[in-house]
């Protein structure tokens, strides 16, 4: 392939300078594959490469150059047989029926980069990457069952959020995306046999061995539906006794096809489904969907509409974390500071509700700005509620964090470095907790994040206890920017003025009847993005969580991966608990905040 020069890229400010250093430290390695730089590309530094160059240049990127890509961000795949628009003449993208897509992250640099790999239909086959990062064993596994594309050297490749009777990979283009466009659900008898022997556990098949140098093993089932595993997720454990010889998650009870459904839904009504993904989250989900397309269409948002965006964002952190550490001290033994903390979550809720008519999922942002501007006595309700929780989560911190039971049962429970953290994909309080301070808030500003002042929390231990510390701590550096938010407020519209905004402006309908055409058609059926490709990672509850959407210049996203933080997370639990107590197991899960929509969409 050929290699394009670095100023022929796209990349928008402020991180052209940081592109353009890595392509330039790039072309000084004498080993650096060959590559071709995709020159369209708005977000980020865009390397194809061909499928006997991949694993060279991951080792590259990763161990030999200088401020090296140590966390592998995201891995995904798109179906290209039915994409349109693929760049023109010499800056079109390489022949592919299906591309292969390699998030990669230096959080050193504050640098991502994609690396892209052609396939054609005829030979979907790769090299897996799981020796360079074990956090690609699930992405993998996820491409191959929703795609079809097989890893070659990959120590379980089997289905993830499929079951394992389905017949056929979702996220191909040919696959049916509405079960009435296939025939009516039937159980024969001879079908129900099949699924039910599906449903055996048979320990070698999740890598574990019946017995032991002296004894036979105990296999339990924690989960799918138990109250200590935080949703419909399960994990399969081999005891010997009490201890956890390993305990492996099982993934995809909640799969329900996010990602499938924004093929079908237009830009602006798939909104709504956002805030399905990370629940817990409310409108943070909203905000990296309509950044990217923002992004994508040109549109600038008005300073007010940044401001309340960062302010409703902030919300939903605090409701976020005020439920993980409720469940946290239920977890671990204690009854009452739940019940606390979802009364003070009631009372947000409550303000929540009054700026945009919903609760925990408004799906208030839009394409441009908000739906609407803050209601009269705003101020008021916001004031009262940052001035009164501080007290309460002072209370929180006697009752929970120094009680000497939840210090025995967390302290050295669950413990990662950082260098594990980056390795398996962990970003937010829980890569923080090792000790590193690295906040996309800080480091990657987006909304307006650095007209505010806050601090990054940090621990040092990279145990249950910490996870814990920097969550509540984050808390209290939420009400500083939520104050910062009300005292300085300003005015002005509450979404841009650009004839992509959804939903678009209504006072000039009547004018003239290009202008009435022109609503009706962006109310009903949605904007037209212009074709091309954006991803815009946000500092969310749980982490780092981003929409890569491929636009083309349709109605519709062509393709609309989700990045979310919870599902890499989960991955690390056979690592932190190999060894420990069952008990263990359950002030780990506790300590890593997930939710089960967010692992499986």
């Amino acid at each position: 392939m050929r290699e394009v020069i670095a100023e022929s890229t796209s990349l928008q400010s402020p991180y052209r300078a940081a592109a353009e250093q890595f392509l330039a430290d790039l072309r000084r390695l004498e080993t650096a594959p060959s590559y071709w730089l995709q020159p369209d590309c708005l977000d980020l530094p865009t390397l194809w490469v061909e499928s006997a160059g991949l694993l060279p240049i991951l080792i590259t990127l990763k161990q030999e150059i200088t401020l090296p890509f140590r966390m592998l961000y995201d891995l995904s795949a798109v179906d290209e047989r039915l994409r349109v628009h693929r760049g023109e003449n010499q800056d079109r993208q390489p022949e592919s029926d299906f591309t292969l897509v390699y998030h990669l992250l230096s959080l050193e640099r504050d640098l991502f980069i994609r690396i892209k790999v052609p396939l054609a239909e005829s030979d979907l086959r790769i090299p897996s990457i799981t020796g360079i990062w074990p956090s690609a064993n699930w992405y993998e596994r996820e491409v191959w069952d929703l795609f079809g594309i097989i890893f070659s050297g990959h120590p379980n490749l089997r289905r993830i959020m499929m079951p394992e009777t389905w017949q056929g990979h979702p996220l191909r283009k040919d696959h049916h995306a509405r079960a009435t466009e296939k025939a009516p659900f039937s159980l024969d008898q001879e079908k129900e046999q099949r699924e039910q022997q599906a449903l055996l556990f048979k320990p070698e098949e999740w890598g574990m061995a019946r017995t032991g140098e002296s004894s036979d093993y105990m296999f339990l089932n924690l989960g799918p539906n138990h109250p200590s595993v935080h949703g419909v997720f399960r994990v399969a454990l081999q005891l010997d006794g009490e201890r956890l010889v390993d305990a492996v998650p099982d993934i995809g009870y909640h799969h329900r096809g996010a990602e499938k459904m924004a093929e079908r839904q237009s830009w602006h009504s798939y909104i709504p489904y956002t805030d399905r993904v990370d629940y817990l989250g409310g409108v943070m989900n909203n905000l990296p969907y309509v950044l990217a397309l923002e992004q994508l269409a040109g549109i600038a948002v008005p300073p007010r509409a940044q401001v309340i965006r960062v302010m409703l964002c902030e919300f939903f952190r605090l409701s976020s974390h005020l439920v993980f550490y409720g469940t946290f001290a239920q977890d671990v033994g204690q009854m009452s500071p739940v019940f606390y903390m979802f009364e003070d979550r009631e009372r947000l809720f409550g303000i929540v509700e009054a700026i945009t008519g919903a609760r925990m999922h408004p799906s208030w942002f839009r394409i441009g700005g908000v739906a609407m501007d803050l209601p009269r006595g705003w101020e008021e309700k916001v004031r009262e509620f940052i001035d009164y929780l501080p007290k309460r989560l002072r209370e929180y911190e006697g009752m929970v964090l120094k009680n000497g039971t939840v210090k025995r049962r967390t302290r050295g429970i669950g413990v990662y470095n950082t260098e594990e953290a980056i390795e398996w994909g962990v970003t937010g309080p829980g890569l923080r907790a090792t000790g590193l301070e690295w906040d996309l808030r800080k480091r990657r500003p987006y909304s307006g994040y650095d007209q505010f002042d806050f601090d990054i929390p940090t621990a040092a231990c990279g145990d249950s206890f910490d996870r814990c510390w920097v969550r509540v701590e984050e808390m209290h550096q939420s009400l500083r920017i939520i104050r910062q938010c009300l005292d300085n407020m300003p005015g002005g519209p509450v979404k841009a003025e650009h004839p992509l905004t959804t939903p678009p402006d209504r006072p000039r309908t009547m004018h003239d009847i290009e202008t009435l055409i022109q609503h009706f058609l962006n109310a009903s059926w949605g904007p037209v993005m212009p074709a091309g490709e954006v991803c815009v990672p946000v500092e969310a509850t749980k982490g780092i969580n981003s929409y890569q959407l491929i636009s083309d210049g349709d109605t519709r996203a062509y393709r609309a991966r989700i990045r979310t933080p919870s599902f890499p997370h989960l991955q690390m639990i056979p690592l932190i608990s190999r060894g420990l107590m069952v008990a263990d197991l359950i002030a780990i899960i506790a300590s890593i905040d997930f939710v089960m929509a967010d692992v499986d969409r």
